[in-house]
């Protein structure tokens, strides 16, 4: 062997790229040579013969579309550059390879010769994935913030109406001498009001606009609460459940009846989607614990229909539900995503059509306990028997929601007085006294935590005697405002039992 000859051969033996020369055919390979760096990526033996190293065999193909275009590649353009792979190793496992290859025909047959460099790139590729899952989750979190914001203002404005449905529907209802049709509708009419008004409460869950009261919680039992919830129906629907809870979970800080909502729904939608398809199935719920991330990991199994790839980017997205009309509002993923990033988790889904469908959810361990003062978000102790008399100011912007609260107040033996806002409130309270004043936090002109400021002067007595009503709080800077203020306060809508029994606390 000349000098040339002998150092291409040392090359060729200690290249860090695989070197591969052969014939490939339909249907089997013929290897002529390969180099060691080649039978590593494979996962062959040093001493293996090389005729016996064919990684582009049709076997060694996960897909085997994919060797049918390499093939047409190879053929029309005599080569390729850099072209991807995932083949198997030896033992079966999975490699993501490169190729870079010149083709030239073999003879009759069809076969081709190829001259071609492998480059292992899994560790290339995986990156790539992580990066492009940060990216869609960022990409994720930025839509939902931007439709947080715009859902958390419609539901506000949605707030004060619903509360005067609501609030004349209850005090019509009480009235003794309605005939039984009129009756029905005013009771159809309440309990709409309030569907809607849960409605509203998810779009705000959505936004980050609810407050939550978390503890020390077993996501264990939390599991098994929840399907003991659904039993019944799973039974007589044929739907088997396999629980898989593992033993010795670090117990999680979380608000327990916000992750059995998370819970719930993944259920319900997994036993609606099997039912549809097969009038059956199999539910596996399992728990186990990721040391590693010191994380609890819930999944939510079934053996349905499975989400087909282009719908799986918008699941999360509000509104959107592949349910027919009146079967669903297409809240429940959105507000079940929202719960668990407030938690500081993550959910995601992993699916492939006819091949059901799994959730997981992450939550995060903490060793932190809730602060008394947390829970008690301005609400007092018991409620006191007080009579229903006193001198209450109403300030209010929407006229249609102050005629009616100050009404329902009337009824209830209250003598009432009615300010647009909180400088006309200052104006009343200049001239006469009252025992408690109900306010809306958020008015034109001077708004409630500027009223209540002004009040610490105009009249001090009153300053702890204020009962705020708002339907955009928790998650806000008026959430500390009210901690602060220690006055109570109700979320729009209301019912008016609620707002009595607030104003008689209020006034013991």
């Amino acid at each position: 062997m000349d000098t040339r000859g002998a150092a291409f051969a040392r090359l060729f033996e200690a290249v860090h790229e695989g070197v591969y020369i052969g014939t490939i055919e339909s249907d089997t390979t013929t290897t002529i040579a390969v180099n060691p760096h080649l039978k590593l990526i494979f996962g062959y033996a040093g001493e293996a013969a090389e005729r016996d190293v064919r990684p582009f065999d049709r076997e060694h193909f996960v897909d085997p579309q994919a060797r049918v275009a390499l093939l047409a590649r190879l053929a029309n353009d005599g080569g390729v550059s850099s072209y991807l792979l995932r083949l198997r190793r030896a033992d079966g496992s999975p490699v993501w390879v490169e190729v870079t290859a010149h083709a030239e025909p073999a003879g009759a047959g069809g076969a081709i010769r190829i001259e071609a460099l492998v480059r292992d790139v899994s560790e290339r590729k995986k990156l790539d994935d992580e990066a492009r899952d940060l990216y869609s989750q960022l990409l994720q979190a930025e839509k939902m913030a931007a439709l947080g914001q715009t859902i958390s203002g419609v539901a506000h404005e949605l707030n004060n109406p619903l509360a005067t449905i609501l609030n004349w529907a209850e005090r019509l209802t009480q009235q003794t001498t309605l005939d039984e049709p009129v009756r029905r509708g005013l009771e159809t009419i309440l309990s709409e009001s309030e569907r809607a008004a849960r409605i509203v409460r998810n779009l705000l869950t959505f936004a980050r606009k609810r407050q939550t009261t978390r503890a020390m919680v077993d996501v264990n039992q939390v599991t098994r609460e929840t399907l003991a919830l659904r039993a019944y129906e799973q039974r007589v629907n044929n739907v088997a459940v396999i629980e898989a809870l593992a033993a010795g979970l670090p117990q999680v800080f979380a608000d327990g009846h916000q992750i059995q909502q998370v819970l719930l729904n993944l259920v319900m939608n997994a036993e609606q989607a099997m039912l549809a398809a097969n009038g059956r199935g199999t539910l596996v719920v399992r728990t186990w614990h990721d040391a590693r991330q010191e994380s609890i990991m819930l999944e939510v199994n079934d053996d349905g229909p499975g989400i087909p790839d282009d719908l799986q980017p918008k699941i999360f997205d509000p509104f959107f539900t592949t349910k027919e009309v009146g079967h669903g509002t297409g809240l429940g993923l959105t507000v079940a995503y929202a719960i668990v990033q407030e938690h500081g988790g993550r959910i995601r889904l992993e699916s492939r059509a006819n091949q059901g469908a799994s959730f997981y959810v992450e939550l995060p361990v903490s060793g932190a306990r809730l602060s008394p003062s947390a829970t008690a978000r301005g609400r007092a102790e018991p409620p006191a028997t007080a009579p229903a008399s006193g001198s209450i100011l109403v300030v209010e912007d929407e006229a249609a929601l102050a005629a009616a609260v100050s009404d329902a107040l009337r009824d209830a033996g209250f003598t009432v007085d009615y300010a647009a806002d909180g400088e006309q409130a200052l104006l009343k309270i200049a001239e006469q006294a009252f025992d408690a004043v109900v306010c809306d936090l958020k008015m034109p002109r001077l708004d409630g935590q500027a009223f209540h400021r002004a009040l610490a002067t105009a009249a001090p007595t009153l300053v702890k005697r204020v009962i705020f009503v708002t339907g955009d709080v928790a998650g806000t800077k008026a959430e500390q405002f009210l901690e602060e203020s220690g006055c109570r306060w109700l979320a729009k809508p209301f019912r008016l039992a609620d707002l009595l029994r607030t104003v008689k606390e209020t006034l013991a």
